[in-house]
């Protein structure tokens, strides 16, 4: 390897391009105070990478840029070239994965190497045409033993510099020599990556931190919302089962009450024909008997109306107290850890009022419901008492009539029978038709609750058929209660943004498990590269020893010394 040609362009005094060649071993460059020779010294320090402006005698980047004069302009750059014969083929770049040099083909007769400088201060460098990093020129100028020590290029000034260097200096000298410098350049660059890894497992740390709580809170909610979906899921079945049996309860009851209609009427018809036939005046007494008879059976068949619909009342309000109860109880807990809570703010003490209001009213509406209905229920034992007591006086009138009246007057009681029982069918019938239209509602709003699955309750089977209508009905109120208090909606959003926020973690946990490896591998490297200096370093100095001893041939003359003191 020997240094060929040096080309200079617009760098500090050389305002014009200047070509320099060295074909001798030993070449001199003369000339008077101010003619550049410095600068010719400098263009090479420049060029091999210097960092230090103040060492080229100059503050800023800028400084090395032609300035101007009287006859020429100031540059906007400035160029310096060096060439190297490489005709052995001793110059290496190793490839660090970086994709400046992925290419770089260094089988080349001639090395050139190029920095340019600009006016701003910024700086490229170009080794045979392709532009790298500051990076790849040290390692390239390693594997020839230059680097930036300076030991191979003494500027006006550096000779004392060098003769009263340090100890630490000194052996960057001998490391620069022995081409060690690359070493140094690869452990400096693995401490920056492991101070820039470590900082990036601060951050990836920092934010594992902070999303922890947010993570945690929609697992929660998302827990909260799989509940809510097996609710979901238990009241469709509910409803399934309660809108089969209902619908099956309504075809059957209608068919059953056209039946029993049409039986009556034509019942009703023959016993008309028989009254007319046996028309006699002579029975007014028992159709005095018979008339009130018929007003006590009208007022029976109302009460018995009247108690179903306060029993089904008192079935529904029973549900809701329990319903309430349940919301009251669990007032001052919290939903989440299931303690209860210190401090309750204004809004929930009042929500908390209000159901302990709503209970207290539901449950005077019960004690009022149960009152109504026992005292239905003992105006209908009066009524049955009263009617039985009118069908005997009928029988024992019937005894006393003749024979044709009595067989009239048991046409007329039969006709009453048989008309109390049609009304009966046509107050049936009205009850059924607003049934028919509750369940309808219901269908309705289980379809706004679940969906159009509540639909397929048409294909329901009923496996075991343990609850009454009334239980599934409790069932499915409470069950509804339940739902509005927990108010999830559909719940999409919470869970894609729970698998998002899930997904980002486990991210940031692979990432910290990559940082950990990759901090270990940085420093085991930092360790394997300072052990391989040291012992490179040690036989450099054994050989430097020995070629002194060959140089002076007097004695010995151990000039170096691998000690770190």
């Amino acid at each position: 390897m020997r240094l060929k040609t040096l080309e200079i362009n617009g760098f500090k005094s050389f305002a014009q391009k200047i070509l320099l060649e060295f074909d001798n071993g030993i070449v001199c460059v003369v000339g008077p105070n101010g003619s550049g020779k410095s600068n010719v010294v400098e263009a090479v320090r420049y060029v091999l990478g210097e960092q230090s402006i103040k060492s080229m005698r100059g503050k800023t980047g800028s400084d090395l840029i032609f300035k101007g004069s009287k006859n020429l302009a100031g540059g906007s750059r400035a160029s310096v070239t060096i060439y190297f014969d490489n005709t052995d083929k001793v110059f290496k770049l190793s490839n660090d994965g970086g994709k400046g040099n992925e290419y770089i083909n260094l089988n080349y007769d001639t090395i050139s190497i190029t920095r340019q400088v600009f006016g701003d201060g910024r700086n490229i460098y170009i080794l045979n045409g392709t532009e790298v990093r500051l990076k790849d020129i040290h390692n390239l100028l390693a594997s020839v033993n230059i680097g930036s020590s300076g030991h191979h290029i003494i500027s006006q000034g550096e000779a004392d510099r060098i003769l009263n260097a340090n100890i630490k200096e000194r052996r960057e000298m001998v490391e620069d020599a022995l081409g060690l410098k690359v070493y140094q350049y690869k452990i400096k660059e693995s401490e920056r990556k492991l101070e820039r890894t470590e900082e990036n497992m601060k951050e990836v740390g920092l934010l594992r931190r902070e999303n922890a709580p947010h993570l945690n809170f929609l697992k929660k909610q998302v827990e909260k919302f799989e509940k809510v979906k097996e609710m979901q899921t238990e009241l469709a079945t509910l409803y399934r089962e309660y809108l089969k049996k209902e619908s099956i309860y309504l075809d059957t009851e209608k068919e059953n009450l056209l039946l029993e209609r049409n039986k009556i009427w034509s019942e009703l018809k023959e016993v008309d024909n028989k009254i007319s036939l046996t028309e006699d005046n002579s029975s007014v007494k028992g159709d005095k008997k018979i008339e009130e008879l018929k007003i006590v059976e009208q007022k029976l068949n109302s009460l018995r109306t009247l108690k179903s619909e306060l029993e089904r009342k008192l079935g529904r309000t029973e549900g809701m107290i329990e319903a309430k109860q349940n919301r009251v109880k669990i007032g001052g807990i919290c939903p989440t850890c299931g303690k209860e809570l210190g401090e309750i703010d204004r809004e929930q003490l009042e929500k908390k009022e209000n159901d302990e209001k709503e209970l207290s009213e539901l449950k005077n509406s019960q004690i009022s419901l149960v009152t109504e209905i026992q005292k239905i229920t003992a105006e209908e034992a009066q009524m049955l008492k009263a009617a039985e007591a009118l069908k005997q006086e009928i029988n024992q009138a019937m005894e006393n009539l003749r024979d044709l009246e009595k067989e009239k007057f048991k046409f007329k009681v039969r006709h009453q029978e048989l008309s109390s029982g049609l009304e009966l069918v046509i107050i049936k019938e009205g009850n059924l038709y607003s049934r028919k239209e509750v369940f309808e509602n219901e269908v309705k709003e289980g379809v706004a609750l679940i969906g159009q699955e509540v639909l397929s309750y048409k294909n329901f089977e009923i496996v075991k058929n343990e609850n009454t209508q009334e239980d599934l009905k409790r069932k499915i109120e409470r069950i509804k209660i339940k739902l509005e208090d927990a108010g999830m909606g559909s719940g999409t959003e919470i869970v894609k943004e729970f698998k998002e926020v899930s997904e980002r973690d486990a991210f940031l946990a692979k990432e910290m498990e990559d940082l950990t490896k990759s901090i270990e591998s940085l420093k085991k490297l930092i360790a394997d590269l300072k052990e391989k200096v040291d012992i490179e370093f040690k036989e450099g100095i054994k050989k430097i020893n020995v070629e002194f001893q060959e140089f002076f041939r007097r004695g010995k003359c151990n000039t170096f010394c691998c000690c770190r003191k």
